[in-house]
């Protein structure tokens, strides 16, 4: 009997895999970039992004990963995606999970499992992913049933991004991965409520803000817009009520809408403010670590505070002194979880949409023009870079030496001029990474936001993100310029990442801020027990050089006078580029500034 050849099958009715079904939708989901580490527990999704328009991102370590996949999420609003094996890999990611939780940032965290009939067995790498992700998860959940991939994948992301967003893990158990899924390309994406005010709640805000003399308002969380952002500082310039941000959450709102103060250091301060105060101008600073004291007095003085997309947190509040009974006003999507002391009215809505709304409202208080005015004159002198050369000895890094300020050494740079000179430098839309460290006070004082999705920095103050996340901002957004500024310890957390960014064609300019140790645990030790440093000496290679050997752009910078020479230099490289800046080991924040 002849041989019969079977009938052709058409590709559509081919039964999927699981794994290839996660791929299908998290492509219906919108995701474009997956980040990770790869491991055999998820060799069939690994086939399946083989073919897939999704990227895949190949990092170094999973840390680097979940970094990456936060970053993603916080500059799109779609959640990152990571993808880690069992175990080991999972433990890697943990930083990043937690970072994302307290961050209030979607991202989505797959790991392989062990096969399931391995279960209890002690398994190779077997771990218990509830008990370890379930206290700093939204939801945990593993992948038992080949047949609900797709609808596990769209849960996910729609609980991700709902309400207070935050992490999502998933467990995918590798035998599980390679059973049939049915022929299904995925589900439909489930929509994301943003629940708007009522008329009635917005009329009430309104009637607060007319009674209160000094009312501010605080930006914080996810999801600004151009739009959002620029209605509401119209709206507080108009009313004279001055906009705080929470912690790390500087980006929520433009800093000045026209430009005034932002030509440089070398016009006249006061000549700077009489523009800025004519103009636009509502922002007034952010609260939490280096914050402005002016800042801190305005918590404290408002007879109204209402918190936008932030609620009253630890940091927010200087570890909850400050605000706490003050009238309040709290409008988050959802409920009030992380918020501390008083509340007389919460709105349960998107902050972003409610300030569109807002807006829309007539309203006519009698604020404090005087109390407004003088808070924006301080942010102003506080944020602008005024270096003042002081004569200082060039201790080792590993001296202990104490201090604070900018040294006027030629063999050491001056961050502050260098903040000056990127004022001029950064286009106005350019993306700001760093991570953990006191290097962050710099960027975080001195460099204005002017556009949504400008800046990625933990808020639990987890090291390491500030490569990872600069190399998710440059292929996120490849047309805009993103700078990183790391401290030697934060930096080689995930340096390694430039090896990513090199081959994946991600472009930035990471400033290494080398002063021989961890300067804020050392600024502790000197306040608790000075002279007697501890624990905190670094010993570290020539970045520039380091840099070179991945393939980046490389420069090493001695006085802050050859900054911006070097700096155009690393731009036009058209490479991820690493400039090593040495930093007077004394120096441990910018110069005091009375406000």
């Amino acid at each position: 009997m002849a041989n019969v050849a079977p009938e052709p099958v058409d590709p559509a009715e081919r039964p999927l895999s699981a794994g290839h079904l996660i791929v299908a939708q998290l492509e219906r989901e919108g995701v474009r970039r997956v980040y990770g580490v790869p491991g055999e527990s998820f060799l069939d999704v690994l086939d399946g992004l083989h073919d897939s328009p999704i990227s895949t991102v190949v990092t170094r370590h999973e840390g680097g990963a979940g970094f990456m996949a936060l970053a993603e999420g916080r500059l799109t609003g779609l959640p990152g995606v990571a993808m880690v094996t069992r175990g080991p890999g999972a433990a890697n990611a943990f930083i990043a999970v937690h970072t994302a939780y307290q961050d209030a940032t979607p991202m989505i965290l797959f790991v392989g499992l062990i096969p399931v009939a391995d279960r209890g067995r002690e398994a190779f790498q077997e771990f218990d992913l509830t008990g370890w992700f379930g206290s700093t998860a939204k939801k945990v959940v593993t992948l038992d049933d080949p047949t609900a991939a797709a609808r596990v994948v769209a849960e996910s992301v729609h609980v991700a991004r709902s309400g207070r967003p935050g992490p999502v893990v998933i467990g995918i158990p590798e035998d599980v991965l390679t059973l049939p899924a049915g022929s299904s390309g995925g589900v439909r994406p489930l929509a994301v409520p943003r629940p708007r005010a009522a008329e009635a709640e917005l009329k009430e805000l309104v009637r607060r803000f007319e009674r209160a003399r000094r009312p501010l308002v605080v930006v914080g969380g996810e999801e600004w817009t151009a739009e959002s952002g620029q209605e509401l500082m119209r709206w507080a310039a108009r009313h004279s009520i001055p906009v705080l941000a929470d912690f790390r959450a500087y980006d929520a709102v433009p800093h000045d809408l026209g430009h005034d103060i932002e030509d440089g250091p070398g016009r006249g301060l006061e000549q700077g403010l009489e523009q800025d105060l004519e103009g636009t101008g509502a922002y007034v600073g952010s609260l939490g670590y280096g914050r402005g004291d002016h800042a801190a007095r305005l918590l404290d003085e408002a007879d109204l505070t209402v918190f936008l997309g932030a609620p009253r947190g630890d940091v927010l509040s200087d570890g909850y002194t400050r605000g706490l009974d003050s009238e309040t006003v709290l409008v988050l999507p959802g409920d009030a979880q992380g918020h501390s002391g008083r509340i007389d009215q919460f709105v349960s809505a998107h902050a972003p949409s409610f300030v569109l709304d807002l807006v829309t409202m007539t309203a006519s208080p009698d604020t404090d023009v005087e109390w407004f005015g003088a808070a924006r004159k301080a942010h102003v002198r506080f944020t602008t870079p005024t270096p003042t050369p002081a004569p200082a000895p060039a201790p080792t890094a590993s001296n202990g030496s104490e201090g604070s300020g900018d040294s006027g050494d030629d063999a050491y740079v001056d961050l502050t001029a260098v903040m000056a000179v990127l004022r001029e430098e950064l286009t106005p839309d350019a993306v700001i990474t760093y991570g953990a460290g006191n290097h962050a006070l710099w960027p975080a004082r001195y460099l204005p936001h002017r556009a949504p999705a400008s800046l990625v920095a933990p808020r639990n103050g987890a090291m390491g993100m500030g490569i990872p996340a600069a190399v998710a901002a440059s292929l996120a957004f490849p047309g805009r310029e993103v700078l990183s500024v790391a401290g030697d310890g934060c930096f080689l957390m995930n340096g390694q990442e430039l090896a990513t960014a090199v081959g994946h064609g991600a472009v930035f300019v990471a400033l290494v801020v080398d002063n021989g140790c961890y300067a804020t645990i050392r600024e502790h030790q000197e306040g608790a027990y000075p002279g007697r440093p501890s624990g905190t000496r670094l010993t570290n290679p020539d970045f520039a050089a380091w840099a070179r050997s991945y393939g980046a752009y490389g420069e090493t910078v001695t006085s802050d006078r050859d900054f911006r020479e070097a700096f155009r230099r690393a731009r036009a490289s058209g490479l991820p580029a690493v400039l090593h800046l040495i930093q007077d080991p004394a120096v441990r924040a910018p110069a005091t500034t009375t406000v």
